[in-house]
């Protein structure tokens, strides 16, 4: 997946100044100017990184940045604002679960480095959501295998770590092994 961020924010020019601030930077950089439109580009397309400023007409960024969080939960949130009031900035904290809170003008580096971090955590977040099926896939294929062979899971090590099969024949443990390869291929 590529490293795609959507920039929410009501003026035009904020926007073209962010996406010149991140030129340099491997995203894939899509805009949007309100609320509204930034939902519907996150139907249409995933998201690593949403950053919205705060105070937009209709649709305000806590507003937005909780729908986010709500509808599309593994999207970082940032927002951006030059308005920053602690009511805004903890509204926006508790309701929308920001990853980082900027304000205008921002510093180009510490923007471009909280970017790295924020991708850095989707990827790392993806991996886990990945891995964790895979655990859960294969805990059902053990369970599956127990009911057909009882006891299969249960392993006994002798002292040099190697697995013990005293119950099971060599040509039975064979023909599970071919069983096996049979129904995942």
């Amino acid at each position: 997946m590529k490293n795609s961020i959507l920039l929410v924010d009501d003026e035009p020019n904020v926007l073209a100044a962010l996406q010149r601030a991140l030129v340099d930077e491997p995203l894939d950089t899509r805009t949007a100017q309100s609320g509204e439109e930034g939902v519907a580009a996150l139907r249409s397309q995933t998201f690593k990184i949403v950053i919205s400023d705060e105070r937009m007409p209709g649709m305000d960024g806590a507003e937005f940045l909780s729908i986010v969080r709500e509808r599309f939960p593994e999207t970082v949130r940032m927002m951006l604002t030059g308005h920053a009031s602690i009511e805004a900035t903890m509204r926006a904290v508790n309701s929308g679960e920001i990853y980082r809170f900027f304000t205008k003008p921002w510093n180009e580096i510490e923007l471009k480095l909280a970017i790295r971090s924020a991708i850095e955590k989707y990827d790392l977040e993806a991996e886990n959501r990945r891995l964790l099926k895979t655990v859960r896939h294969q805990a059902v294929e053990f369970k599956v295998l127990e009911k057909r062979y009882p006891g299969i899971t249960r392993l006994e090590k002798d002292d040099n770590g190697n697995v013990i099969m005293p119950d099971m024949q060599e040509d039975e443990l064979a023909q599970i092994i071919e069983e096996c390869n049979r129904e995942y291929r």
